[in-house]
Order: C-alpha cells, then sequence, then structure tokens
C-alpha cells in the first residue's frame, strides 16, 4: 500500500507492521467485520417477521395454522442449531438447482441423485461456475443470512407468544368495553403493552445471535474468524510477511470485538426497556 513496502524484506518496526497491516488479505478481514455486522442488521428484521408469524400462528383459531405455528418453534428450538445452519443453506441450494435444473436442461436424461453425488447440468448451478467471486459470497451470504433467520425467528416467536399471553387481559377487556375493534385493541393496547414483556428475551436472542455469527465459517463465509486463523496462522519464509503462530493474538482482538458489541448491545437494550416501561403498569409496579 505504501511505497517503501515495495520489498519488505528490507524494512522493519513500524514501516513492516504498516505494510503488514494493509496487505490485500488483511483489508479482507477488515471487510469481513462489515460482514458480520451486516448479517446482525440484516437478520433482524426476518427473525422478528418469522418470530411474528410463528407467534400469531401459535395464537390462531384455525388449528391447521395453530398446529403448523407450534411444530415451527417446537421443531427448531428441539434439534441443535449447528444441524439446521448447515441444513438449511444446503436444502435451499439443492432445491433452487433443482429447478433451475427442470427448467434449463429438460433433455437431461441421467438422474439428479446418483449414489451420494448430486449431479445437476452446468447452465443450473447457482451461481454459474463462471460468475465472479462476489456473486459466489453473496449468494453464500443470503443462504446463511435465511438459515439464521429460521432457527432464531423460532425462538423469536416462542418469546413473542410469551410476552403476547403476559399482557393483563383487563387492558385488553377494557379496549373492547370502549367499542375498539378487535385490531384496533391488538395495534394500541396489547402490541404495545407486548414489548414490555418481550424485550428481556429478545434482548437475550440478540445476545446469543452474536455469539453465533462465526457459525458464517461453518457456513463457507469468508468471515472474521475464517481470516483470524488464515492470517494468523505460521507463515514461512516463503510468504511475503512471515511470522510465527499469531492466531492467540488475532483471536484475542476477536474476543474484544465481541465483548464490545455485547456491551454496546446492553446499553442500547436499557435505554430501550426503560422508555417502553415508562408509565407502564407492569409486574414490577409502576415505572
Amino acid at each position: 500500500m505504501f511505497e517503501y513496502c515495495t520489498d519488505p524484506k528490507l524494512i522493519e518496526g513500524f514501516q513492516w507492521w504498516s505494510c503488514y497491516l494493509t496487505t490485500g488479505k488483511h483489508m479482507s478481514f477488515y471487510f469481513s467485520f462489515v460482514v458480520v455486522l451486516g448479517l446482525l442488521a440484516l437478520t433482524v428484521p426476518f427473525i422478528l417477521l418469522f418470530g411474528f408469524t410463528g407467534a400469531l400462528a401459535r395464537r390462531a383459531t384455525f388449528a391447521p395454522i395453530r398446529w403448523f405455528g407450534t411444530i415451527y418453534t417446537s421443531m427448531v428450538r428441539g434439534v441443535p442449531d449447528i444441524i439446521f445452519f448447515l441444513f438449511v443453506p444446503i436444502a435451499m441450494d439443492q432445491g433452487i438447482e433443482i429447478i433451475r435444473h427442470k427448467i434449463k436442461c429438460s433433455d437431461w436424461s441421467e438422474p439428479i441423485r446418483q449414489g451420494n453425488d448430486f449431479v445437476v447440468c452446468a447452465a443450473a448451478k447457482m451461481p454459474l461456475s463462471s460468475s465472479p467471486q462476489w456473486v459466489h459470497e453473496t449468494y453464500g451470504f443470503m443462504l446463511a443470512t435465511i438459515a439464521f433467520a429460521i432457527v432464531f425467528g423460532a425462538f423469536a416467536a416462542n418469546t413473542i407468544h410469551g410476552a403476547l399471553g403476559a399482557v393483563p387481559k383487563e387492558q385488553l377487556e377494557t379496549g373492547a368495553a370502549f367499542g375498539m375493534s378487535p385490531k384496533q385493541i391488538f395495534r394500541r393496547i396489547h402490541l404495545p403493552q407486548m414489548w414490555v414483556y418481550a424485550l428481556p428475551g429478545l434482548s437475550n436472542l440478540w445476545m446469543i445471535l452474536i455469539k453465533a455469527s462465526p457459525l458464517l465459517f461453518l457456513l463457507g463465509v469468508e468471515d472474521i474468524v475464517y481470516w483470524a486463523r488464515e492470517l494468523g496462522g505460521s507463515k514461512t519464509a516463503r510468504f511475503t510477511y512471515p511470522h510465527g503462530d499469531w492466531r492467540l493474538g488475532y483471536f484475542m482482538f476477536l474476543l474484544v470485538f465481541y465483548l464490545f458489541l455485547t456491551w454496546i448491545s446492553e446499553k442500547f437494550f436499557d435505554r430501550i426497556m426503560h422508555r417502553l416501561s415508562r408509565g407502564q403498569n407492569t409486574a414490577a409496579g409502576m415505572s
């Protein structure tokens, strides 16, 4: 990046570190923090969407919908998260490729399942092998986002379902006594009151989501864990910047990052909780 970085073997001290920390791989390492933060930011709306859908489905009067909500929340919460994190992207990826295979290669005569192999025509691959690297990474990131949303959406659904049931029925009955419709009661009374009871559980879920973000590494996304292992590993003299095993230092840096992120999150949720509970008659009394 700097002019004096032309021959790293001739520099040392601050100049060596300034060159080492601005290599292309380190830039990818720094960008991977944006990837993790982007995952958290993009996944939360989908988690809440799945959560509200699952919670409302569990409260539905129509039995099949209620069964669907119960099965979704119970099944996902009862199966280890890592199984869903690995199953959902693979299942979605193969499902998309099967559909593309049926459309683009209708004259294909060989079976798609050949023993343990999954074989589709080249035109059905998603993404195509000729696609640039950023397309492959974006596609993997999208599948990872959906997997996180499905898993954590089930936990959010259980939290929201419990919070909806925790709102005092007297408040809902008072709204009905004033002539409000069920939709008005839900929008003006039930939903605002629900957040007071749901936020502690949702804040804990956010913390778990932060801790689960390194699972991106298992899904093939080049996240901060991938680059910390890649850059921290021992580099011999044949590398441009040889060094010993520095993985401990890199992972200590990740430790500080995650601790800082959780600390900021705690402050944020404490402030939101204080504002939501202001003037609310909760189990702890009037706030």
